[in-house]
């Protein structure tokens, strides 16, 4: 499969053969077979479950194909679908469907919150406008532009030795551990926000930031860019508001992690490769 992102269609939409992503608040509505993976739905199966003046957002085109977003019918509150139409999470999709639909998917719904956040001016409270030729909601009233909104975080594995910190957040939805993370505040580099970070959440200083890789995290808007690092000093004292519990680990006794799909998970693994102790523990829902 190959993506190519647009904001704009070039030429007239595809009509029935367009790709539809119907979103809602608690995932997207998909054609779930008796048998076999998921798919999205076209623009005429789409229609079943989004309100009649619903205007999609262009995504780009899978394979030469139109790809659309949409938000579903009925807002925030539950969705009575026609079979085989099913509502599932974003995170269930993951591993269910082909990775660039995943993408596509996670595309989807940041395109949709933000859609819905912005439907009215933050300055004064005009209603917006879509603003051809980019991805921006428009206040004709002011001129104000608000665009997809983005929040930088780091998440950082770091290690002592052959180590790692890992720990279990006050928030985690499941009794995993994972590495450390938080966001980029106003003024600050992700190398100052890492050093701050964990010196907030666990007391110690660490050095030799090195980078790792990003992901898009749709949770509902982050963007993740993953760091490992080195323990210089410090014993760990856990911040109780945000950490309930965290420790240095062997790679041969670790506790439950967080599953594959997540940039946490792949610095682990990354982290037990290099020590030559790359296994598969148990992961988080």
């Amino acid at each position: 499969m190959e993506f190519v992102p647009g904001i704009e269609a070039s030429d007239r939409l595809s009509g029935g053969g367009a790709l539809c992503f119907v979103v809602h608040p608690k995932g997207l509505v998909v054609h779930r077979p008796q048998s076999g993976a998921p798919r999205m739905l076209d623009v005429s199966e789409s229609k079943a479950v989004t309100e009649a003046d619903a205007t999609p957002h262009f995504l780009g085109r899978l394979d030469g194909r139109d790809v659309l977003a949409v938000a579903a019918a009925g807002g925030s509150g539950l969705v009575v679908l026609p079979p085989p139409l099913e509502l599932v999470g974003l995170r269930a999709l993951h591993g269910a469907v082909d990775e660039v639909l995943f993408g596509i998917a996670v595309r989807a719904v940041q395109i949709i919150d933000w859609a819905a956040t912005h439907r009215f001016c933050g300055r004064c409270a005009t209603a917006t406008a879509r603003t051809p030729g980019e991805r921006a909601m428009r206040c004709p009233a002011c001129g104000l532009s608000a665009y997809p909104r983005i929040a930088p975080a780091i998440i950082v594995l770091v290690r002592k030795g052959d180590q790692a910190l890992l720990a279990h957040g006050a928030r985690f939805p499941a009794p995993f551990y994972s590495t450390l993370a938080g966001f980029v505040e106003a003024g600050e580099s992700v190398e100052e926000t890492l050093v701050r970070e964990v010196k907030e959440e666990v007391g110690i200083d660490v050095g030799d930031i090195r980078y790792f890789g990003s992901q898009s995290w749709p949770f509902p808007h982050s963007l993740m860019l993953g760091f490992s690092a080195t323990w210089k000093r410090g014993e760990i004292v856990c911040e109780p508001t945000e950490i309930l519990d965290a420790k240095w680990f062997d790679a041969t006794a670790l506790p439950m992690i967080p599953p594959p799909m997540s940039i946490s998970r792949k610095l682990i693994d990354a982290w037990l490769a290099d020590v030559g102790a790359l296994e598969r523990p148990a992961t988080g829902a």
